[in-house]
């Protein structure tokens, strides 16, 4: 299954529930617990009156692409809810790492070494550390941030033995036009070599295809919120 079912699109709660039934399904089909998968509500550009609906519905994971929105919406939502948690699921600049260390719970986009040590510097000056995955690039797109499927292995250890990151996972995005699926069985293959137990892959085209090879979270925004509009800065 390469598609997931078509949600509601004008009630976020509503998509919510239905993607999350739809995870339930793809597990059940894979043999894996209900439950066993995290969804990552991907709320680029959703407004924060539209987070609350899904938030009072009790969803409480949410991912971002941008420290800058990230930044300028959550923390208001954080106070009224401080059990939330935040995810980076979109590139980061090394310049970002210490706004990164502190507005996020989990990150999954570390790809290079300068931003190991960003970021190893600002959890040793915070005294809080995320939780990584790394990214990797397995269409080796030249266009697209990770690190290639051959470095995986040494990149992931130097994270973890150079840099001292809490590494638990890997993430990737597959190549648009391309089925996911040997994109997906490639990453499982890298994790488990490399004794991860965690793997950020689908998105609300393929997030059941994703649970069904072994996705430990998925990254689904227009499934639950609709179409938005590009994000700008204020």
């Amino acid at each position: 299954m390469t598609t997931t079912e078509e949600t509601p699109r004008t009630d976020p709660a509503a998509g919510l529930a239905a993607v999350r039934q739809a995870v339930d399904r793809a597990c059940a089909r894979a043999g894996r617990k209900a439950g066993s998968v995290t969804l990552v509500a991907a709320s680029k550009t959703v407004p924060p009156d539209v987070l609350a609906r899904t938030i009072d519905a009790g969803h409480l994971v949410y991912g971002e692409n941008r420290v800058q929105e990230a930044r300028a919406k959550w923390p208001p939502l954080r106070e009224r809810c401080p059990e939330l948690e935040l995810h980076l699921i979109g590139p980061l600049q090394s310049n970002k790492a210490r706004e990164a260390v502190a507005l996020f719970d989990v990150v999954h986009s570390l790809d290079r070494a300068s931003l190991c040590q960003a970021l190893a510097r600002e959890c040793a000056r915070q005294g809080r550390m995320p939780r990584f995955f790394v990214q990797v690039n397995t269409g080796a797109e030249p266009q697209k941030a990770g690190v290639l499927p051959d470095a995986a292995d040494a990149f992931v250890a130097a994270c973890t033995e150079t840099y001292g990151l809490d590494v638990r996972g890997l993430m990737c995005i597959p190549p648009a036009g391309e089925p996911p699926q040997p994109h997906f069985a490639l990453l499982a293959e890298i994790a488990e070599r490399n004794g991860l137990g965690l793997l950020s892959m689908g998105m609300s085209g393929d997030y059941a295809s994703a649970v069904e090879h072994g996705a430990t979270h998925v990254r689904v925004g227009s499934a639950i919120f609709g179409a938005r509009p590009p994000w700008t800065a204020a």
